[in-house]
């Protein structure tokens, strides 16, 4: 149980507005020195996500409730939230339960990463100029809380969605996911180490966005991130060691016109580096994000 002081006791017991609370957070936050890249990018923001989660209100209903005043017992819930936040130093997400991925809401629980992929926005897209055609079958490749093989279904209604990771604890938050939003008649869950117990059959899109932090940056990352499944995150000395083997086996599982999509973050230079031979498209991302890149089966041909 972690400790900090009584709410009582301390100077938030004079807060009353919602508006003050998220004032009062964030300055705490900023002064905790906290880290903020799991759905927020600054302090306010973060505590307004906490805040709001705590009354049961929504971001867009900020404006006309900011000036509502708390009750004693919504006091202690936000208090407590903000304290475990500074304390634990754990992702918002972790705290409520919940993230947002593509515009749609995902149970997540510390066995899984917190959904904040740039992928999000060429779903959007519909992999836009890159896919060719609607896909029939989509395979979301680790997939943790399901959220982009579902925010997949969710753009292709009429295809079916296998999701996969070697994470027994994420299949089980995937799951729930695929029950939550209602997809279980098309969207199914299957523990795989990479593609290897991967039912055959081939994919007209397979997306991933598989561990590659490089050791060097995972030792470096702060306390937020080190709160995470590390299995999720860490492969190898370079980040690569799940895209390389992705790279050599993916195309036996593609379509003649399919696709593949990945996300490499920072190693997308030593990717580039230890395939020169392979011409990666890594798409300009309009809502941030970087080392994402799009490959065809053809262009897997290449790895020679």
């Amino acid at each position: 149980m972690t400790n900090f002081p009584d709410f009582a006791q301390s100077e938030a017991s004079e807060l009353e507005t919602i508006l003050d609370w998220i004032r009062w957070g964030s300055s705490q936050f900023t002064q905790a020195g906290l880290y903020f890249g799991h759905g927020t990018d600054n302090a306010w923001d973060e505590a307004a996500v906490l805040a709001l989660w705590a009354i049961d209100q929504t971001w867009d209903m900020y404006e006309q409730i900011k000036l509502a005043k708390l009750t004693s017992s919504e006091k202690k819930l936000v208090y407590r939230l903000f304290m475990r936040r500074i304390h634990e130093c754990v992702p918002a997400a972790y705290l409520t339960g919940v993230a947002w991925f593509a515009g749609l809401p995902y149970k997540i629980t510390p066995d899984v990463l917190v959904p904040r992929s740039p992928v999000a926005e060429l779903i959007q897209n519909a992999f836009e100029p890159w896919l060719s055609h609607e896909p029939r079958n989509i395979l979301d490749l680790c997939t943790g809380s399901g959220c982009i093989g579902l925010a997949c279904a969710h753009q292709f209604p009429e295809a079916a969605v296998l999701l996969s990771d070697i994470s027994p604890a994420a299949l089980n938050v995937a799951r729930q996911n695929i029950e939550f939003h209602g997809l279980s008649d098309r969207v199914h869950a299957v523990e795989s180490d990479g593609l290897t117990q991967i039912p055959h059959q081939t994919f007209d899109l397979i997306v991933s966005n598989p561990p590659y932090v490089d050791k060097e940056d995972l030792a470096n990352m702060p306390r937020e991130y080190h709160a995470e499944p590390e299995i999720g995150l860490a492969s190898g000395d370079d980040g690569l060691n799940f895209t390389r083997e992705l790279l050599k086996q993916a195309g036996q599982w593609l379509t003649e016109d399919g696709l593949l999509v990945v996300e490499v973050g920072n190693s997308w230079v030593a990717l580039e580096q230890a395939f020169p031979n392979v011409a990666f498209t890594w798409p300009e991302l309009e809502n941030g994000g970087h080392g994402v890149f799009v490959l065809s089966k053809a262009q897997l041909a290449d790895l020679g």
